[in-house]
């Protein structure tokens, strides 16, 4: 992790199952930084407010709601929000409040593909806000077993709702696994994520986990909802966009070191992914990391 970006040592208690925090101010102030434990942020009336979840970089509207997973760095600017009267629900619960046995049973398998997912960042949709965003303000209210319970239900709900999207890249989380239930899958994974600044090609993922080509092409696409070529591309993308922020390597540089032999392929992909050239991306980040 990138020394600029703060680690955040939470007052969450081991004694405790949550904490939740509200606040209502007139601008965003805390550097970008990163703890342990998972964290979904309520942000309402903040529109034209900068997120930044990982290497994601994006501008927010009237109505937010992220997840964010441990280790994930992460912060809110003020950017061109003009409102001035910001309302934030933040609540931050620890990794094993759900016990893994547990999480692996039917009736919790969507928390723990959500909880998967959020070590990429969830962002979830206008509509879902709506629905829930009253039981997280009323979540303040509760106490005790109820609470509990209360932030179990909204953490299913969450995890069974639609049009969530992931933020970040694979490769810029360092605890990033996600469980495909597939151990030819997750093979796949740890060798790309190993080797992504070497040539990979499709043979070599089809003979390490003894598929042909055409079947490890469709199980993939299957399994992850992307092709081969766009894995290896946007793990190679999450690891460049961890070296942009920590080093001052060249474009070039970073390009080669990750596995991309074309550097114009490169700006193409990082555009198209970011929204922004790999050059802008940096001057982005550099202007939020701070010492506290």
């Amino acid at each position: 992790m990138n020394k600029n970006i703060v680690r955040e040592i939470t007052p969450l208690t081991q004694n405790d199952c949550f904490t939740i925090f509200s606040r209502v101010k007139k601008e965003f102030n805390f550097p970008l930084h990163y703890h342990e434990e998972f964290e979904l942020n309520l942000i309402i009336n903040a529109k034209g407010a900068k997120r930044i979840v990982g290497d994601h970089i994006g501008e927010i509207d009237d109505l937010e709601l992220v997840l964010i997973g441990p280790n994930l760095s992460h912060a809110w600017f003020t950017h061109q929000c003009k409102t001035g009267d910001i309302k934030e629900v933040t609540i931050q619960w620890h990794r094993d409040l759900l016990d893994e046995k547990l999480l692996r049973r039917n009736q919790l398998s969507f928390i723990r593909e959500m909880f998967d997912l959020s070590l990429k960042g969830i962002c979830f949709s206008k509509e879902t806000i709506q629905n829930i965003y009253p039981r997280i303000v009323s979540l303040e209210k509760e106490s005790g077993f109820d609470s509990v319970m209360a932030l179990i239900n909204i953490l299913h709900d969450l995890s069974t709702s639609r049009n969530l999207r992931t933020l970040s890249e694979i490769g810029f989380n360092s605890d990033f696994q996600l469980n495909f239930n597939s151990r030819r899958i997750e093979k796949a994974f740890e060798y790309m994520n190993k080797n992504y600044d070497r040539p990979i090609t499709l043979a070599d993922i089809s003979k390490l986990v003894n598929m042909t080509e055409v079947s490890f092409s469709r199980f993939i696409k299957k399994r992850t909802g992307i092709t081969f070529i766009d894995s290896l591309n946007e793990i190679r993308l999450g690891h460049a966009s961890r070296i942009l922020i920590d080093t001052t390597n060249s474009v070039a540089e970073v390009s080669y070191s990750c596995g991309f032999n074309n550097i114009s392929n490169f700006n193409r992909l990082f555009k198209k992914k970011k929204n922004c050239t790999p050059k802008e991306f940096r001057e982005n980040f550099s202007g939020t990391r701070r010492f506290i």
